[in-house]
């Protein structure tokens, strides 16, 4: 139904700035909403942003508020993450995920998966 790929992830240093990109493609994708996770190093997985598929709401975890922005364009099919004055605390790997409902902050309500993409944030 929904079919995601992720990109953009790379090495930085504290202060600096990553784009990650999620590319939907799929019959479903036009109707999901999109959120961004993040894996620790100590492999715990947690709530980063999300968008509905028109792009009018977003919801951002209190942890990158004010520092991450989420957008999507509807006419590639892709949402963006958008990410400033990164940290180290940020470094992880960040998935993209979709579902067909309402935004969740729950990683079990989303069916569909990217593959997940690497951001370390040195010191």
């Amino acid at each position: 139904q929904v079919q995601l790929v992720e990109s953009g992830g790379g090495l930085v240093q504290a202060g600096g700035s990553l784009r990650l990109s999620c590319a939907a493609s799929g019959r479903a994708a036009s109707r999901a909403t999109v959120g961004w996770f993040r894996q620790t190093p100590g492999l715990e997985y947690t709530f980063v942003a999300a968008v509905t598929w028109t792009g009018d709401s977003t919801y951002y975890a209190d942890s990158v508020k004010g520092r991450f922005s989420i957008s999507r364009d509807n006419a590639k099919n892709t949402v963006y993450l958008q990410m400033n004055s990164l940290k180290p605390e940020d470094t992880a790997t960040y998935f993209c995920a979709a579902r067909l409902g309402t935004w969740t902050l729950s990683r079990y309500q989303y069916a569909y998966w990217g593959q997940g993409t690497q951001v370390s944030v040195s010191s």
